[in-house]
């Protein structure tokens, strides 16, 4: 009797074992590419490509086999966009709010970002690019959640600087790529100079393959944050795609942007993960407008740096085989920071309780289970201070300004415009629209309150870093 007992309970071990080890191999891979500063009219499947002069058959294809947002909003410039990702908090919280130079920047080590949720549920998580939210100890990304990183720790820009006009090594700084494992001191790797800059992309391409390729073979489930330099001025293609397209530097870094895509997917099938893996092609802001580099945001009016929905609306791709239906588009209102609690749903984590998540489940889209986002609006802050409200397809402007070279202008008188009937934004149609003014103005006091109840991090706070109360 004892022995059937113990064969009864052995075989029940084993089948809770089963079922664990079952369970643990469904938590899907995510593949993250986020690009920089892709306008909305770029892609083939957004209107570009082909009339861009750079095709991307590649993107396409993606977006062919999953679900294309063309709704999708991010923060007007690099850091926000970046910060809002990795907290699903507005960035307005958490002293992020602006791309700033020579001075102390980025997450605090009291924020909790994706990469640090996901190590937590044995995720392996590793990032291969652009980071831009902190370049001191403490703040570069291994400190942040991954467990490794290949990239530069702020922006493109830097790989100019010693090419342009009576540059100073001495005094200027000398930007450059660099490489660490979790919490170890970053290796500084190269220069990131103009050279570098048409290099870098293929060599983040290799990393990611190489880091997904390891974790496939240790049969661990991995986060592959992907964030190309590509369209980022100077925006300087491969020496391999020089002159591909006859349509410029531009048009061929889109192409090589494509290439890099189309490398990283194909990686998947090849080992063999295509089906539990998410993948995911977004943009992180509108495009540029510095000359000689600018993009086009298409069917939308602006560029990054400004409340227009051209600097907002940014092309979203997301694929995830058997779960998200093939060929569908939504123009459901999705914000940056919903992909944090999206993210936990589907990975079955529970966000921090201890602060304000900005974001909200977004599954009903993705998953078409009723089609319908979760949110209706969401205020825009460009730096400290909220620019515009957009709610539902109406866009409240409290500050103009119409490019970032511009001078901001305070409205007397909030501009109102709607989207559906004036993409461009180019019509204040304050005076047969006042209804839409308390509606978006009670949302604003609600967002406000909520400032006061957690007051925002200052930009510039050292670590460590505690709330108050």
């Amino acid at each position: 009797m004892n022995n059937i007992k113990i064969f009864i309970f052995s075989c029940c071990t084993c089948l809770f074992l089963f079922i664990g080890s079952a369970f643990a191999k469904t938590q899907p891979n995510v593949l993250m590419i986020m690009v920089d500063n892709l306008g909305y009219g770029e892609l083939g499947v957004y209107g570009g490509g082909s009339l861009r002069g750079a095709p991307t058959p590649n993107i396409d294809t993606l977006a062919a086999q999953g679900l294309r947002l063309t709704n999708f909003n991010v923060e007007p410039q690099c850091t926000p966009s970046r910060s809002a990702l990795m907290t699903g908090r507005h960035p307005i919280r958490s002293g992020t709010t602006k791309v700033v130079w020579g001075m102390l920047y980025g997450l605090t080590q009291w924020e909790q970002t994706l990469p640090e949720l996901l190590s937590e549920q044995g995720y392996s998580t590793g990032m291969f690019g652009k980071w831009h939210l902190g370049d001191t100890d403490g703040r570069f990304p291994t400190n942040q959640g991954f467990d490794e990183w290949y990239g530069i720790a702020n922006t493109t820009d830097e790989s100019q600087y010693s090419s342009q006009y009576k540059y100073d090594g001495k005094v200027g700084l000398k930007p450059v790529v660099q490489e660490a494992k979790r919490n170890k001191t970053p290796t500084d790797i190269a220069p990131y100079d103009l050279d570098m800059r048409r290099q870098i992309d293929t060599d983040l391409t290799a990393k990611a393959i190489d880091f997904m390729t390891r974790q496939v073979k240790a049969d661990k489930p991995f986060f592959a944050y992907v964030p190309l330099t590509q369209v980022h001025l100077p925006t300087l293609p491969h020496p391999d795609f020089i002159g591909v397209t006859g349509n410029g530097d531009f048009a061929d870094s889109v192409v090589e942007m494509d290439h890099h895509v189309g490398e990283m997917v194909a990686a998947l099938e090849k080992l063999g993960v295509t089906d539990n893996t998410i993948v995911i092609f977004a943009s992180d802001n509108g495009p540029e407008e510095v000359a000689a580099y600018h993009g086009t945001s298409g069917y939308w009016r602006g560029h990054y740096f400004t409340a227009l929905e051209g600097s907002l609306r940014a092309p979203f791709i997301v694929r995830w085989p058997n779960k998200i239906k093939s060929g569908t588009v939504s123009n459901e209102i999705i914000h940056m920071t919903d992909l944090l609690p999206t993210f936990a749903k589907i990975m079955d984590f529970d966000l921090p309780d201890d602060r304000i998540i900005d974001g909200v489940v977004q599954t009903g889209v993705l998953f078409n289970e009723n089609g319908k986002s979760a949110r209706e609006g969401f205020p825009v802050y460009n730096g400290d201070e909220m620019y515009a409200y957009k709610w539902r397809d109406w866009k409240i402007h409290f500050i103009e300004l119409n490019s970032m070279f511009g001078t901001p202008k305070k409205l007397n008188v909030p501009h109102i415009y709607n989207l559906t009937k004036d993409p461009k934004e180019s019509y204040n149609i304050a005076p047969d629209s006042t209804w839409v003014l308390p509606v978006v103005m009670k949302k604003v006091i609600e967002f406000n309150k909520t400032l006061v109840k957690e007051p925002p991090i200052k930009l510039g706070t050292p670590d460590p870093y505690k709330p108050k109360g």
